[in-house]
């Protein structure tokens, strides 16, 4: 096969937005060109690698294939371009980095204030859910990724850099708001509002319910900790978030954590990357200051 790089960019684009459309608009090309360079990358192959069901399109068995190895080519070239960019002494780059969602507040801080001594770089910010954050480690996409408790994955270089403690919240009117030391069986008997299954705090959660025997009343999930919060404010139900996404609504009153016993459920936040991943200077600063200062930027409120 005889492939180029725009072939490669185009067709993972393509794939991965699932439209023509948008990865014209992503790649500032105009949709002809996309097509065109689809068309070209189809002939190298040797084999269709999209299919269109109504307006949809899809990969095919060839196309999920060749996009796997076109994420890894991608994913070196631009590892490949920052290690020379370091060792030619550029003082330029950019810092690709993805952070779970229920990280962001401080994530967002770390990153403002680790800007201010790096102003040269560049950066790009993803805010995300567990499984796109896991599909980007896979994938070797992004630089760094700070999340919940990261998979058992030998592939993955994980460490602990901050305590992540998930406390249970109330509106301010709710019966239990001034209760002290309430048990898990009374707990149970409130509903509550909780993260959709594929988020690390639901995981936890239900760990933590499941070891001691007792199971939540929640007919209601969320995708964001925002919808949680408000759904919590509005007196509906209960809910169990982690203290770093609050300390806005417990300062102004809006919302109140709950005195339980055996809470807060304490987890960590991680900082992530492929363990083979040869990580370029600005990564490594990141990672570093990340490690040494992230308890600066947490801004957790004196409930606990």
């Amino acid at each position: 096969m005889h492939i180029t790089m725009r072939q490669l960019q185009v067709f993972e684009a393509v794939a991965r937005l699932e439209s023509f459309t948008r990865a014209a608009e992503e790649l500032h090309l105009s949709q002809p060109a996309v097509s065109m360079q689809i068309s070209q990358f189809e002939n190298q192959v040797g084999l269709p690698l999209f299919e269109q069901l109504g307006k949809r399109i899809f990969l095919t068995g060839g196309g999920r294939e060749m996009h796997h190895y076109a994420r890894q080519i991608l994913g070196l070239v631009d590892e490949a371009t920052k290690v020379v960019d370091d060792m030619k002494g550029l003082r330029r780059g950019i810092l690709d980095i993805s952070v779970a969602s229920t990280a962001n507040d401080f994530a967002a801080r770390l990153l403002a204030a680790f800007s201010v001594a790096h102003g040269h770089l560049k950066y790009r910010f993803d805010v995300t859910n567990r499984e796109t954050l896991l599909r980007q480690l896979e994938a070797n996409e992004k630089d760094l990724v700070i999340m919940g408790q990261p998979p058992d994955d030998p592939a993955l270089e994980a460490t602990a850099f901050m305590d992540n403690p998930l406390v249970v919240i109330a509106s301010p009117e709710h019966a239990l708001v001034n209760d002290h030391a309430i048990t898990l069986p009374r707990l149970a008997q409130e509903a509550f509002v909780l993260r959709d299954r594929a988020s690390g705090t639901r995981t936890a959660i239900e760990r933590f319910f499941a070891a001691h025997d007792i199971a939540l009343n929640s007919s209601m999930e969320m995708t964001t900790n925002e919808a949680i919060k408000q759904v919590v404010r509005a007196g509906l139900a209960l809910g169990i978030v982690s203290l770093h996404t609050v300390p806005l609504e417990l300062e102004t009153g809006r919302l109140k954590v709950l005195d339980v016993q055996g809470f807060p459920i304490m987890r960590h936040w991680f900082v992530v990357h492929r363990r083979e991943k040869r990580l370029s200077l600005a990564a490594q600063a990141f990672k570093q200051f990340v490690l040494s200062r992230a308890h600066e930027f947490a801004d957790l409120p004196r409930t606990i």
